[in-house]
This record gives C-alpha cells, sequence and structure tokens, in this order.
C-alpha cells in the first residue's frame, strides 16, 4: 500500500484512543511532546523526551486482537526533535503497512467489546440508548465511547446488558468515572471485583465505588419528584427532599464495610454519587449535597460595606413526609472509613458528546453549544457567572475532570491529598461548619448542552470570528448562536 499520511491529532483525541495503555509512573520516564495518527486511523505514535538522557524518540502504538490500541515499536533515540519525530514516522508507516495480526500481543482474553449491536428488543432498549445509536447529533459521544469501550472491562458480566436497557445512566457514570480515573494518571487493577474502581497511581492507590440516586419507585411505579415552583417549594426540595435521596444510597453502600477488603485496607476509599433522580435533577441539587455530607447550612451575610461572611449552622436531621434521616454524613459511625465523597454534574452523555466532538470524533456537521453557570471567583460574589460557548471553536479546551468537585471527610481515618485528583475543585468543613474549597479558575458548576444538526460548522465559525475561551463571561447574543 502507499505511505499513508500522518497527521498531528490532540491530546484529547490521543487519550481516547491509546491513553488506556499508559503504565503507572510513565510521566517520570518520558515527556509526551505532541501526538500523531496514521491515514486509515489504525496506527497512533507519541514523539517523545526521555527525561534522565534528554534524547528524542517515539512510541509507535497499534491495534490488538481486541481493537485496543498498544505499543508495538519503541523508535530509535536522537538529539533532536526533529530526528526523533522523523525516526516516529518511519516506525508509524511500517506498522500502517504491516498486517493487522503482526500488532496482536498474544495476551489478549475474549472478544472485542461492543456496547452498540443490540442485544435486545426494541421494546427493551432505553430510549437515551436509541438516540446514543441512531442520532447523528450524538455521533461525536457515540464515537469517543467506542474507542474507550475497547479498554473497559465488564467485572459483572451484564454491563452492555444494562447499558441498552433499564441501567443506561448508571452506567454512563461508571463509564465517566472510568474514563476520568484513567485521565487522572491510574492504572486499573481487574483482579478485584469490588470496590467498582481499584486504582493504582504515581501517588499510591485510590479505591472508588460508584453510587447513583435513582427515582422513587413504590409499588413498582415510578413516584414524580415534588413540584419546584415556588421559593418555598425550592426550598424543601434542596434542603429535605434531595437529601434524603442522597442518603439512603450512600448509607446503603457504608454499610458494605468496602474498606475491610484486605486489598483496600489502608488506601483512600472514596464514593462517588451522581444525582439520577429525575430528568435534569443534578442540574441542581449539587449544594443538597453538600447540606447532607457535611451537616451544616451555609448562610449567606453581607455587610454594609458590601464584605460576604457565611455563617454555617449546624443541620441535625431531614425530613420529608413519613421519612426522617440524620445530617451529616461524614458523622455517621462507620463513614470515618470514608476518605472523600466525589459529585459532578457533568457525568452524562452530554459531557461524552463534548469530548467527542473535541476528539474529532462523529460526524463534522454536528455543532455543540454549552451554556451553564461557573463560579466566581470573587470572594463578595453571591450568584454565579453565566458562561456560552460554542464547543467546536478553537481555543475551547475540556477535560474529564473538569467540573468534579470533591469533598473531604473532615474526621477521615485515611485523608484524600488532593493531588490525587488535579484538576477537580476540593472542599474542606473544619470543625465549626465552615467551607473552604479549592477551585480551578473555571469550573463548572451546572451546565446544559445541545446539538445542531446539520450544520456547516467551518462557515458558521467564520462568521462569529471562531470564539474562544474569551466568550466565558459574554451574553448568549454575542456567541453568535
Amino acid at each position: 500500500m502507499d505511505d499513508p499520511q500522518i497527521t498531528e491529532i490532540s491530546f484529547t483525541r490521543f487519550n481516547a484512543l491509546g491513553g488506556y495503555a499508559r503504565a503507572p509512573g510513565s510521566w517520570l520516564v518520558f515527556d509526551e511532546l505532541a501526538f500523531f495518527e496514521a491515514a486509515g486511523g489504525d496506527v497512533i505514535g507519541i514523539a517523545t523526551r526521555d527525561i534522565a538522557d534528554r534524547d528524542f524518540g517515539g512510541i509507535v502504538m497499534a491495534r490488538d486482537r481486541k481493537l485496543r490500541f498498544r505499543a508495538v515499536n519503541v523508535t530509535e533515540f536522537h538529539p533532536t526533535p526533529e530526528g526523533g519525530k522523523e525516526s516516529l514516522f518511519v516506525g508509524m508507516r511500517e506498522a500502517a503497512c504491516a498486517r493487522a495480526e503482526d500488532h496482536y500481543q498474544g495476551d489478549e482474553d475474549g472478544q472485542p467489546v461492543d456496547f452498540f449491536a443490540h442485544l435486545h428488543n426494541a421494546g427493551r432498549l432505553n430510549p437515551s440508548f436509541v438516540r446514543l445509536t441512531n442520532d447523528e447529533g450524538y455521533s461525536p459521544a457515540r464515537g469517543i465511547i467506542e474507542s474507550l469501550m475497547r479498554w473497559h472491562e465488564d467485572a459483572d458480566g451484564n454491563f452492555v446488558e444494562q447499558f441498552q436497557t433499564t441501567g443506561f445512566d448508571q452506567r454512563i457514570w461508571e463509564l465517566y468515572l472510568f474514563a476520568m480515573l484513567i485521565e487522572a494518571g491510574y492504572v486499573l487493577d481487574r483482579s478485584h471485583n469490588t470496590p467498582d474502581f481499584c486504582c493504582d497511581g504515581m501517588l499510591g492507590s485510590l479505591f472508588v465505588e460508584a453510587v447513583t440516586v435513582g427515582p422513587t419507585l413504590k409499588n413498582g411505579k415510578l413516584v414524580p419528584a415534588p413540584p419546584t415552583e415556588t421559593p418555598e417549594e425550592i426550598d424543601l426540595f434542596m434542603k429535605q427532599y434531595m437529601p434524603i435521596k442522597f442518603g439512603s444510597p450512600l448509607y446503603s453502600k457504608l454499610k458494605k464495610k468496602y474498606w475491610e477488603q484486605e486489598h483496600v485496607a489502608g488506601a483512600p476509599f472514596v464514593l462517588a454519587v451522581a444525582d439520577f433522580s429525575a430528568p435534569m435533577s443534578m442540574v441542581r441539587s449539587a449544594s443538597a449535597l453538600t447540606r447532607y455530607l457535611f451537616g451544616y447550612e451555609q448562610v449567606a451575610k453581607t455587610d454594609a460595606h458590601g464584605n460576604l461572611t457565611m455563617l454555617p449552622q449546624r443541620i441535625d436531621e431531614h425530613k420529608w413526609e413519613d421519612k426522617t434521616i440524620p445530617s451529616g454524613f461524614f458523622r455517621l459511625p462507620g463513614a470515618e472509613n470514608v476518605s472523600a465523597v466525589i459529585s459532578t454534574t457533568a457525568g452524562t452523555i452530554a459531557k461524552f458528546n463534548r469530548l467527542g466532538v473535541l476528539g474529532k470524533f462523529g460526524s463534522k456537521r454536528v455543532l455543540v453549544i454549552r451554556k451553564g453557570m461557573m463560579v466566581d471567583h470573587n470572594p463578595n460574589a453571591t450568584h454565579p457567572k453565566l458562561f456560552k460557548v460554542i464547543v467546536n471553536s478553537t481555543g475551547y479546551d475540556e477535560d474529564w475532570i473538569e467540573g468534579l468537585n470533591v469533598y473531604h471527610n473532615p474526621i477521615a481515618k485515611i485523608p484524600l491529598p488532593m493531588e490525587m485528583l488535579p484538576g477537580a475543585a476540593h472542599h474542606h468543613c473544619d470543625e465549626f461548619g465552615r467551607v473552604t474549597s479549592h477551585t480551578p479558575e473555571f469550573h463548572p458548576i451546572a451546565s446544559m448542552t445541545e446539538q445542531h444538526v446539520p450544520v456547516d460548522v467551518d462557515q458558521l465559525l467564520a462568521e462569529v470570528g471562531d470564539k474562544t475561551h474569551a466568550v466565558w463571561t459574554l451574553k448568549a447574543d454575542d456567541v453568535g448562536a
């Protein structure tokens, strides 16, 4: 075959294709300088610089029998980056011209995982799964999931079935955690079925159990969430109803005592909770989670000079209808074994669609617009900032951990170092209920994502000036959407 063309690709696209093959500590051995893909998409490469010797080389990666990208060649080292890149390109072209079987590693068990081949009749398929499978507007999400699913191991044996039918949201949440933890530099140990994610990284081991808040069911029938039309209804929803909704699954996980398992003992243990109790519920329930975890209400007071002070007030319990639970999850017996609880409003298919666009997956006719609320770092701000951005625009960037909140247990036996989840927002509560947050410059509180198809994306971006990060605080009309 003719020599394939080699093009440079983004860090996001490389991570989606081959980032799951990284070994722990690789960052200590070499720097990753640039990423490339050979025409046809079956070979990718990394231009590297050896940290100790300061010379330049490359790593060639091709698909194994399970269609996962893995290293097949470490190219020669050179004193200049140009020489290292030239050797990398030679190695990539050789790999692209080789037979697929030449790249098999000999340790692949089972067949390639396909999340999207329908295993059930149409009546059983989850409507969200059907949209993901068929709609052009979700093709970026479908493409990036197809890449990462090659590495996902189905520990329970029912992942694909639930992904397609009754557990779509829960399985998307697990896929999000999988991608986020890999991006954070962890390698997953699949020799244990519990907790969900047994992680090894440069700073040590981390164990994460996924938790989801589902809708209320009584006698097998769905009970709608209470109305939130008036200020009084919203107040009850956030201070009573949602804390109880969070409390039930978190307490159920607490009773399982994962930290007593031999492989978990001595390392940070984290519960990762997502709210799927009602459509769009996670967009508004984050403050309820904070209230329940720490057991304090933060009351805002502004003095005559406009200076804002947050006054904590202890909460003892939450009541809704005939149910009452104690407030302060971290105060519960046994909760001292939980290092932290993590959550985000972004663990949904919209996140995959945005990252899919950034990674150049799916249809090129999909325009994705994101709008929402972000943290205002003004210490006297009483409301968040609003943002709106075209995800396709040059300069827009996003990673998996963006928007993640880490709520640290103030009395944890084994605290979670903030460095183990870099890029997240970290929240600490002292003995008096005062909360201190370490938040990235851009930290979305909640957002909504729109897909528009078909769109001539290049023409639209040219008309609006190919907006970049400067749009964060512009008015919606300024974005040209």
